[in-house]
């Protein structure tokens, strides 16, 4: 459990820079429209940090690692994520980007794509931090059991 702890800090802090990154080239204001596409890269470094860790899970044990090990490997770091993804939505919108999420219905309202109480209730803290978390569980089981099948040794 301590490899997928480690890895389930290490995901969760990366997903806080790619935040600041993504607010710092303008993706939450001035080329916000250009987010929900560009935000998807994400897959990345988030497939490279769930090979990195069932990678090192493999190496302690000894090179081997079952199919079984390695899913529940990912399934870890993945839970790990899952439970810290609120904390993040909440420091990013919170104080770094408090403005996200006001600039993110006033977008969807005005290219008619949400009316403003659907823009609400979808850009909100609320559902950020629940997307965030499950998210995190499902993307992370379909990761893990991707890697899983292809670093398997037993």
């Amino acid at each position: 459990m301590k490899t997928e702890l480690k890895w389930g800090v290490i995901f969760s802090l990366v997903a806080l820079l790619w935040l600041v990154l993504e607010f710092a080239v303008g993706l939450h204001d001035k080329y916000i429209s250009m987010h929900p596409y560009l935000t998807n890269l994400f897959i990345i470094p988030a497939v490279a940090m769930m090979y990195l860790a069932i990678r090192e899970k493999k190496m302690s044990l000894g090179g081997n690692i079952t199919f079984v090990q390695a899913l529940l490997c990912g399934v870890g770091v993945s839970v790990i994520v899952a439970i810290l993804s609120p904390a993040t939505q909440y420091l990013f919108h919170k104080y770094i980007n408090p403005k996200f999420f006001e600039n993110a219905i006033n977008v969807a309202i005005s290219a008619n794509k949400l009316t403003p109480e659907q823009a609400a209730a979808y850009f909100s803290m609320k559902s950020y931090m629940f997307q965030a978390s499950l998210g995190a569980i499902v993307a992370g089981v379909i990761t893990s059991l991707i890697i899983a099948l292809i670093v398997r040794t037993k």
